[in-house]
């Protein structure tokens, strides 16, 4: 086999594991969410009994992807990477063709909330890869050797794949891709003038004596100094849709405006089945710690709390419960019994259970600028993210 068409087989393979690795990061990032779209899946199959299963084989299919992608790119394990590859997309492929001729609501899911694809698209987007695979597979032999340096790059990208795997397990995803992310506005916020207009945060930054607008998906280098936050109208083309966070009372009256106005703290209970008692009272105490700095406190739960709960040390934990649905609040946070914090109905931060804000924290964030902590914490994440993408390819790339 000449040298350009070995050329010409790795790259193909390497345009493949791209896609893979990006597709299966984007679902380890949120594997909740990966369950969740096994679960559609397994509902459209009328496989509902293996709903337990979900998010356990969301979780090995991401990991599947990756670490596959992870091979085509780092060029090892090439035979038995080609084999996995091929296998998957042939499946994915032969789904796809049935979501194409049933058109089900739900969309493929590949690269888990980050990117939606029509089934068309996905369809498309397959046969492509398939192309690609065909050309850097076949015939399945003549893959060559990799350098020793290539295992030593794939075991230190597959350790990174393991930390994001681990702190997605512990915590909330590192980049928020459901319609309840960082400076999103509730719907129940947005001003009604003239039919109903729709406004966007836009932060203000300034070097060099020169003033910049910025949107918090666009934020400039440390170069760049805040300076303060423009709330715009935005025109029709540019209206977006505002997530509805939906809850109601004891006596099934909708309370939505409580969340939109003021400094809020909500903790989301979506599976109350798996709250211990000890959680619940933990939960109760956070939230009375909350209210005491100057938060509303509000405890939104999907089903029933269990009676008898409610700590002595609380005169009424009662008024804190409202009841929402399972959907809405697993999108909200995808943690069972995370916080989530609203400032005027926009979002400033989410925690997971296990790393709820302490009572000194707590103050502080009552005290500082939303926009200051939503920035930072938004950030915070996307720059985690970007530093993981970027160490991937530069060990890839140069190594």
């Amino acid at each position: 086999m000449s040298g350009t068409s070995i050329k010409l087989r790795r790259f193909c393979a390497f345009i493949v594991g791209i896609v893979f690795f990006v597709s299966g990061v984007f679902k380890l990032m949120d594997p909740v969410g990966t369950g969740l779209i096994i679960s559609e899946y397994y509902s459209f199959f009328h496989l509902g009994f293996m709903r337990v299963s979900s998010l356990y084989v969301g979780l090995a299919m991401a990991l599947l992807e990756t670490l596959s992608g992870v091979a085509l790119m780092a060029g090892v394990f090439r035979k038995q990477a080609a084999v996995v590859v091929s296998v998957l997309l042939v499946l994915f492929t032969f789904i796809t063709l049935v979501l194409v001729v049933f058109n089900p609501s739900f969309d493929c899911g590949c690269f888990g909330e980050a990117i939606h694809l029509t089934h068309f698209q996905t369809l498309v987007k397959n046969i492509v890869l398939i192309a690609l695979s065909t050309a850097a597979f076949v015939p399945f032999r003549h893959f060559g050797k990799p350098k020793r340096s290539k295992y030593i790059v794939s075991a230190l990208i597959c350790a990174g794949v393991l930390g994001v795997t681990i702190h997605s397990l512990l915590f909330i995803p590192l980049i928020d891709f459901t319609p309840f992310r960082g400076s999103a506005l509730l719907a129940a916020a947005v001003q009604e003038e003239g039919g109903g207009d729709d406004y966007v945060a836009t932060f203000i930054y300034e070097r060099n004596g020169q003033e910049g607008a910025f949107t918090l998906d666009k934020l400039p280098d440390s170069t760049w100094t805040f300076v303060r936050t423009d709330v715009l109208k935005k025109t029709a083309t540019e209206r977006k849709h505002f997530p509805s966070l939906s809850f109601t009372d004891a006596r099934g009256e909708y309370r939505d405006s409580m969340a939109a106005s003021g400094t809020v703290l909500v903790v989301s209970v979506y599976q109350p089945e798996k709250f211990s008692d000890a959680k619940w009272e933990g939960t109760y105490e956070f939230l009375a710690t909350a209210s005491a700095d100057g938060f509303t406190p509000l405890l939104l739960v999907a089903g029933e709390v269990p009676e008898g709960i409610i700590p002595d040390s609380l005169e009424d934990g009662s008024e804190y419960i409202f009841h929402s649905d399972f959907r809405t609040l697993i999108s909200l946070n995808r943690s069972n019994g995370g916080a989530t914090y609203f400032n005027e109905g926009n979002l400033i931060e989410k925690w997971a259970s296990r790393s709820l804000p302490g009572e000194e924290e707590l103050a502080r964030l009552h005290r500082r600028d939303a926009t200051e902590t939503m920035m930072a914490a938004s950030t915070k994440g996307r720059l985690i993210f970007q530093a993981f993408m970027l160490y991937s390819f530069v060990l890839v790339l140069l190594f």
